[in-house]
């Protein structure tokens, strides 16, 4: 049995069962063998012939190059290059310690033996993460070159010195550092005292290289599927290439066949995966595959295939346990070509969709776009004007619905005026399009064409002066912004929606020229928006700790143009207010807020609220409130927190106020007793209307050597914002950490 394992990881280990995965990159390049270094003997008594033997004794100590050896006494051989210690003997080289009753080396080329031999081996950790040190025992080490181990008889583990906790029993242990390969035999991994796995035989990686074999198998349960087993098969093609097959076995539905096949190469990379599973609950064939795809043909043309489809519309909700999968409902199939000309830009792309329904909740099928071709273009600074032009032809196919195509052009001119502190930008565009139209309606033409002009001017002025909050120095801005906007009324009630909507109404959008998206319907605009915002910099490296907005539209004019003959216009003479605090409030706190006020009625229309309680790392708290008036009301808690003695609580609890339901709960603990880490977490999610999907992980991380079960790192990283590894040396890195 073959297995891949990260840095110092002994036997089965996997980077894919620590929730990474293994980089495709070739093996580094070996270490030399011999060194040439000449050898140095000091001791309170030295005795013998010259160039033949070196007698040591009392505090005796040879050194040559990165190795050195200590003992009682110590005999040096100069024909043989061999030196003979004994009583407390300890030796060292590259980071590595040995200690024991007898050593007999040859110095030069490390060639020798160890007698009942204490150990230690050490090497770098992960970036983030503490060196890895491995320790144990053996009845014989062999060394047989430079950074090469042979072991009899030998203990492992990654526990300090004291603790055995777990520890790996083998009866031979080949350690070849120069290629960052291991192989065992006859070994059992003891945990607790007693054995939980058996391994006749391994070979392994001590680093994290890539290598053929079996992965660790994943242990799970959940309330649609039972008690799922799987043991995954890597296979290392090439060091470009890599394959990974997972047989999972599902108690309640049967044995469910996945592959993953991953390719890097010069201009190109993809990842191609195929699952099959013969569901006996459901009475089904099922089946999902997925193919991503880039590739640069050279420094200007570049392209990528996007493709996935699963059998039917309850796979992801039936066999995911992620709630963002379970959620999916549209499903892309699309090829793109990219070419950049420097100033201007062209693309083809090709999309359909896969749509899965939900009988309780139905959406509506969306447009394919086959094909669709873009061709955008910017020069600036032409005699003081920047030029702009936005193209588009696009073929809409729907199976019920009307169809046709739409040819766009847009050129436009604008005239930047820039000044130390201010800014001033008026812009001038003509936007044309053109329909040809199918199955239409009766009172619709086959032909509909749209013409209409659209002019603004965008101003702002940058005021800074220096502060201080919480006794630091910062640079404080004031930023004004103007923004006016005209586009005539035209009508286009006559014209299908193939891929247009209402825009999100946010502090982008307030500055954009259309509150629709897509490029069915230009909306009349007459309006001016007057917006502010006001951030606190680092005066030392110039990033932004806090910032708050705030900005409303007025309108000058009634909303005349509207999505449908059902959709109403506006008629308010102001927009909604927008307001937004984010950033750092303190060294532990961060927020992250943003609101929508309606001043007519006098009532919210959004609000999000997230703050964040970060001390340190795997001490987080959570608090945030999402609400939108008419469709979401939920309350959301997350945390990580230590509860003394190695014990450190994890939970989510997430609810829908308004549908009195819940979202997503999750609960465990997590147990640190410093050379191995347990995990017991229970996840509860809602797949669907009215249905939920229940599941529980346990797992035991071998640190340095593997983890066993079912890995609930992804989930808990997800769930909890802020969520750190037990094993980590130090915090994530802050985007700025100016409350030292």
């Amino acid at each position: 049995m073959r297995q891949y394992a990260p840095a110092l990881a002994f036997l089965f280990c996997a980077l894919a069962a620590q929730g990474q995965e293994p980089r495709l990159r070739p093996p580094p390049a070996g270490k030399p063998g011999v060194s040439t270094a000449p050898v140095t003997i000091t001791a309170d008594r030295l005795e013998g012939y010259a160039n033949r033997e070196t007698s040591a004794s009392g505090n005796a100590e040879l050194r040559q190059d990165n190795i050195s050896i200590n003992a009682d006494r110590l005999l040096y051989v100069y024909a043989t290059d061999e030196v003979r210690a004994s009583g407390g003997v300890r030796l060292s080289r590259n980071g590595d310690r040995l200690s024991g009753e007898g050593l007999r080396l040859r110095v030069h080329d490390n060639v020798g033996q160890f007698d009942r031999a204490d150990y230690e081996f050490t090497r770098p950790g992960r970036s983030g993460y503490a060196p890895t040190r491995a320790r144990g025992t053996a009845e014989v080490i062999k060394l047989e070159g430079n950074d090469k181990y042979h072991l009899e008889n030998a203990t492992l583990t990654t526990c300090k010195p004291g603790d055995n906790d777990w520890y790996i029993q083998v009866g031979e242990l080949d350690l070849d550092m120069t290629r960052d390969l291991g192989v065992a035999r006859r070994g059992k991994l003891v945990f607790k005292d007693t054995p939980i796995v058996y391994v006749p035989w391994v070979d392994f990686p001590l680093h994290d290289q890539r290598k053929t074999g079996l992965l660790p198998p994943t242990i799970g349960n959940s309330t649609r599927s039972g008690v799922e087993v799987s043991l995954p098969f890597y296979l290392n093609l090439a060091p470009n290439r890599d394959l990974t097959i997972v047989p999972r076995e599902l108690s309640k539905r049967g044995l469910q066949l996945g592959t993953q096949l991953r390719y890097i190469g010069l201009g190109y990379d993809g990842d191609a995966r195929y699952e099959h599973l013969s569901d006996r609950l459901a009475g089904i064939n099922r089946f999902a595959t997925t193919l991503r795809h880039s590739q640069t043909f050279s420094s200007k043309l570049s392209g990528y295939l996007n493709i996935n489809k699963v059998s039917d519309d309850n796979y992801f909700r039936d066999l995911s346990s992620r709630i963002n999968v379970t959620s999916q409902t549209t499903l892309p199939r699309e090829g793109m070509l990219n070419y950049s000309g420097g100033w201007w830009t062209a693309a083809a792309r090709a999309q359909r969709f896969q749509t899965l329904q939900d009988p309780l909740s139905p959406v509506v099928e969306p447009y394919s776009r086959t094909p669709q071709f873009t061709l955008n273009a910017m020069h600036q600074y032409l005699g003081g004007a920047d030029l702009a032009l936005a193209s588009e032809f696009v073929k809409f196919y729907h199976p019920t619905n009307v169809t046709g195509s739409r040819f766009t052009v847009y050129p436009s001119a604008s005239w930047p005026m820039i000044a130390p502190g201010a800014y001033l930008t008026p812009k001038l565009g003509f936007h044309s399009t053109g329909y040809s139209l199918a199955r239409n309606p009766v009172d619709t033409p086959d032909s509909v064409r749209r013409m209409l002009p659209i002019a603004s001017v965008d101003g702002g002025l940058t005021f800074e002066r220096d502060t201080e909050m919480m006794g630091q120095r910062f640079v404080q801005t004031l930023e004004p912004r103007l923004y006016y906007l005209y586009v005539p009324t035209r009508d286009q009630s006559k014209i299908p929606l193939f891929d247009t909507g209402l825009a999100d109404f946010n502090q982008a959008q307030i500055f954009s020229e259309n509150l629709f998206n897509g490029g069915d319907r230009i909306a009349d605009a007459n309006q001016l928006t007057i917006a502010a915002t006001s951030r606190l910099v680092s005066p030392t490296s110039g990033q932004e700790v806090l910032k708050a907005t705030i900005g409303q539209r007025y309108y000058f004019q009634n909303q005349r143009v509207a999505l449908d003959s059902v959709t109403s216009t506006r008629t308010d003479k102001t927009s909604d207010l927008l307001a937004g605090l984010s950033g750092h409030l303190s060294r532990d706190w961060t927020l992250d807020s943003a609101l929508q006020y309606n001043v007519q009625r006098n009532f919210f229309d959004r609000l999000g609220i997230n703050a964040r309680f970060q001390p340190e790392t795997a001490k987080a708290l959570n608090l945030g409130y999402r609400f939108t008036r008419g469709s979401l009301s939920q309350a959301d808690v997350s945390a990580q927190w230590p509860l003394g003695g190695g014990w450190y609580g994890v939970g989510r609890y997430n609810y829908s106020t308004r549908d009195n339901r819940l979202v997503e709960s999750l609960g465990g603990f997590e147990y640190n007793a410093g050379c191995w880490i347990g995990r017991i977490v229970l996840q509860r999610f809602a797949t669907a209307t009215g249905s939920v999907s229940s599941g529980m992980f346990v797992q035991l991380e071998l640190n340095g050597f593997s983890r066993i079960g079912s890995n609930p790192l992804e989930t808990l990283k997800r769930s909890i914002p802020g969520y750190g590894r037990l094993n980590q040396t130090g915090p994530d890195p802050r985007p700025f950490d100016f409350y030292e």
